[in-house]
């Protein structure tokens, strides 16, 4: 009996380590405009990907723990972005009032990535030795 096996596809990938402060919440919106913008991805992707990257850094500021850091995972079919932080608290879905100023931000990432996001743990790329959790979503190039 021959054994199939699957092509192995080429992927590239990126990662930055990002303070622990605020500020790095910016500094990923930059990060990840720039790199998408040079793979060549539709203005209207790289909008809501950078939408989407802003809004788990900000859940990992506000609920994880450092470090922190953002991932980039690009083929020819896909896209993949990643935070990872060292928190033990999983993210959740919140229904948020009219009025409330937080509590969308997950609701955000599943309606811009078709439902393709989710969480689990992760090994650290930029430090290795450390294992943390990674929320993340696709977008299809």
């Amino acid at each position: 009996m021959t054994v199939l096996r699957s092509v192995p596809r080429s992927r590239r990938q990126q990662a930055w380590a990002l303070d622990g402060d605020p500020q790095a919440i910016g500094h990923a919106r930059k990060i990840i405009r720039t790199a998408l913008n040079e793979l060549g991805l539709r203005p209207d992707l790289v909008d809501d990907a950078v939408l989407m990257v802003s809004e788990l850094v900000t859940n990992a500021f506000l609920y994880g723990e450092a470090p922190y850091e953002l991932l980039l995972q690009s083929d020819d079919d896909d896209i993949v972005c990643v935070v990872v932080d060292s928190g033990a608290l999983l993210p959740v879905p919140r229904t948020a009032d009219d009025d409330a100023e937080r509590g969308r931000g997950l609701r955000i990432v599943a309606a811009l990535s078709d439902g393709f996001h989710g969480c689990h743990p992760q090994r650290y790329v930029t430090r290795p030795d450390l294992t943390g959790k990674a929320t993340w979503f696709a977008l299809p190039r």
